[in-house]
């Protein structure tokens, strides 16, 4: 329930107020429901997408910051990244069995999806020391816990990803930063909707049959996962009373990984 201001009580719940937040991926989908949060509760967002109008628009709406940067491509060793607040989100998908599958697409993936994540985290971390506290949330996946198949390089870097998450908590504990991975099962995104239609294409089905038949098969709750609920975790592991939450990868699959 909203309050007098219109603002919810979870986002009052958590204060972060004087802290930087830079999210990746924010232009749309779970990035933009993360720097939307993050900015109710008091952050100054930098919006990184390297779609620069809606890295904008976005930034406009919570008077943040537009960063426009491909992941894939820019010289991510040599960028100024002073931020209090990492969440590591941007991401892409590519469907097809692995004897099929472009070496070059796995590449891009992975330089997008982990290697990325690394080079930001690697500028971040000097900042985050020298102030005594830092978050970096890496947006994973139910895949970084699980595979399927047609999905080999988004599996590959998910996995990959929550390895690389836990060994930035244990260096960074000590600093006062900690390291999580958020793992959710299919999200009501654009990236999910293209899954839809790349799956559709590869197993000769309906997109509603995909949905049913394949995405929502696994969780035991039968819908998706919708990105302000991804964003309300992301937001609690900023908070104070999840101070002690690092190396963590927590599952927001409707028992998925249960299994």
């Amino acid at each position: 329930m909203d309050d007098a201001t219109g603002t919810s009580a979870g986002v009052a719940a958590v204060d972060l107020r004087g802290r930087r937040a830079l999210v990746t991926g924010a232009a749309s989908g779970i990035g933009r429901a993360c720097a939307r949060r993050l900015a109710a509760g008091g952050a100054t967002v930098t919006v990184l997408d390297r779609d620069a109008d809606g890295a904008k628009r976005v930034a406009d709406e919570l008077a943040g910051q537009a960063l426009v940067v491909d992941l894939a491509g820019a010289d991510l060793d040599n960028l100024q990244l002073d931020t209090d607040i990492l969440v590591n989100n941007a991401g892409l998908q590519h469907v097809a069995p692995i004897q099929e599958f472009p070496p070059e697409r796995f590449s891009l993936l992975l330089k997008v999806m982990l290697e990325a994540p690394f080079r930001l985290t690697r500028a971040a971390l000097p900042g985050m020391y020298q102030r005594g506290w830092g978050r970096v949330i890496n947006i994973s996946s139910v895949h970084g816990l699980r595979a399927s198949a047609f999905k080999s390089a988004y599996v590959a870097a998910k996995h990959g990803l929550e390895g690389l998450s836990k060994v930035i908590a244990l260096e960074g504990g000590p600093h006062g930063v900690t390291s999580n991975c958020i793992c959710p099962a299919y999200v009501r995104t654009p990236l999910v909707e293209t899954q839809i239609a790349d799956q559709a294409r590869v197993h000769g089905i309906s997109e509603d049959e995909v949905v049913a038949k394949i995405m929502l098969t696994e969780p035991v709750i039968k819908r998706l996962v919708e990105p302000e609920e991804v964003a309300e975790l992301a937001a609690y592991l900023c908070s104070d009373v999840a101070s002690f939450v690092n190396g963590a990868s927590l599952t927001m699959d409707g028992a998925w990984s249960a299994r």
